[in-house]
């Protein structure tokens, strides 16, 4: 059964809600919170509190249920979430498999039409990615 989310307030409450969806591997209840997340409010958030399987989470809701319908939203998101705390911690400790799956939702992006991003934008948010 899928978990229902609701927005939070904060990164404690946050972070309650993303472990939850990531104890129980919920890609569609972990898109909707990311439908539900502004962006921009991301790094604050995550706090310090990023990691590869929440990240991977994240990647794998984008690309599943989001970029799919609303390819800008997931560059946000994509956008967004390289600007945390950590992220490149977790960048450098991610396997071959899990960057391929990063490297799918940007193929996935780059074959979108959005007027939130140009492939430019894509492309210089890959390297930050380091793909």
């Amino acid at each position: 059964e899928k978990l229902r989310v609701w927005e939070p307030h904060n990164a404690y409450d946050f972070g309650q809600v993303v472990n939850a969806l990531n104890a129980n591997k919920d890609k569609a209840a972990c898109a909707d919170l990311l439908t539900i997340t502004d962006p921009k409010t991301l790094p604050v958030l995550l706090s310090n509190k990023l990691e590869g399987e929440i990240l991977l989470i994240f990647i794998q809701s984008l690309e599943h249920y989001i970029a799919g319908k609303d390819p800008g939203l997931a560059y946000q998101h994509l956008f967004y979430l390289s600007k945390a705390k950590r992220f490149k911690v977790v960048l450098a400790l991610l396997s071959k498999n899990e960057k391929e799956e990063v490297q799918q939702l940007f193929d996935l992006l780059s074959e979108s039409q959005s007027d939130q991003y140009s492939l430019e934008d894509l492309e210089s948010l890959k390297k930050v990615y380091e793909l």
